[in-house]
């Protein structure tokens, strides 16, 4: 699949504090990802410059290889984003803020207004006031507005604030359809641990301005993670074709696949022997492989959240 989203390592200071020091990462089309961290970590400085709201003082983003500086109108062309709270007019009704957002483009019809509302819950409700409207339909007012123009590219700051429990799994099931059903490359910045885990096929850990790690949720792209006999594993290194060439060729290993294509160092899931670690060491220094780190992955996000952003082994 190609990508909808290419951050490269972008850097952006902010009077006279370094925000942002020096993070890539990408968005496949129908991949849900999942941007994690604590408040002040960056999330929403990142989104800010992914919308060209904000410009990098060094690197490059790109949205359908259309460069965000140089091809801003190209960039965001194919963009739906709801960034902290939606802008809503509040003295008109959802259908006639729906209908402000479909005027500047030629293709949204009335039905598609009406599908839409009807998509994020708001059946019943778009010829409300949004004044009347709880924070949590305000929300869906937003994403609605967002998905409109059916952008290849969605994406979402803290997006269940203000929804009940009922309300943040329908929200999240939404958000699945839409990826899955318009190839939607879909970016989710959230400090909910919870949310992310059950939502994101892939998550990215930021702190202080710095991704920690870029790591796959999906567990379907190995077979049964744990088992009696075998375990998974990550393995980063910055000799990613030396280190997939020997893998292959490792007896005890029975699958392993790459993280990311952007993450560096890069980062491996293998699934192995259980309690061989040791001997995946060994075996890649024969090969005169750098291993930056290698560790059991843990079955949990929050495990590795704790891990990598709070610095709490468990």
């Amino acid at each position: 699949m190609a990508n909808v989203l290419e951050v490269t390592d972008i850097h952006k200071k902010l009077g006279s504090s370094q925000i942002i020091k020096g993070i890539s990462f990408s968005v496949k089309e129908g991949e849900i990802f999942g941007f994690l961290g604590p408040n002040g970590a960056g999330k929403t400085t990142t989104i800010k410059m992914i919308v060209g709201l904000l410009y990098p003082n060094k690197g490059t983003i790109k949205i359908n290889n259309y460069d965000v500086q140089a091809e801003r109108e190209k960039a965001l062309s194919s963009v739906g984003a709801v960034v902290e709270n939606p802008e809503l007019y509040l003295y008109l009704t959802g259908r006639q803020n729906l209908e402000q957002v479909a005027s500047f483009y030629d293709n949204i019809t009335k039905d598609d207004i009406e599908n839409i509302g009807n998509l994020v819950g708001l059946k019943g409700r778009l010829d409300d006031k949004v004044k009347k409207y709880s924070l949590g339909m305000k929300q869906r007012l937003g994403l609605a507005s967002s998905l409109l123009s059916k952008p290849k590219l969605l994406i979402l700051d803290e997006p269940t604030n203000g929804l009940d429990p009922s309300g943040i799994i329908e929200f999240r099931n939404i958000l699945k359809r839409t990826a899955k059903e318009t190839n939607t490359g879909i970016f989710v910045s959230s400090h909910i641990l919870s949310e992310i885990e059950q939502l994101c096929d892939t998550v990215a850990f930021i702190k202080s301005g710095v991704i920690e790690s870029i790591e796959s949720l999906n567990k379907s792209t190995i077979n049964d993670s744990k088992t009696e006999n075998f375990e998974e594993f990550i393995i980063k290194t910055t000799e990613k074709d030396k280190c997939s060439e020997s893998l292959k060729n490792i007896s005890y290993i029975s699958d392993f696949k790459l993280q990311s294509e952007t993450e560096s160092p890069s980062s491996f899931v293998v699934k192995a022997k259980a309690g061989s670690i040791p001997d995946i060491v060994i075996d890649l220094a024969k090969k005169n492989i750098r291993i930056e780190e290698i560790y059991k992955k843990h079955q949990q996000l929050e495990d590795r959240y704790m891990e990598l952003v709070k610095g709490v082994n468990k």
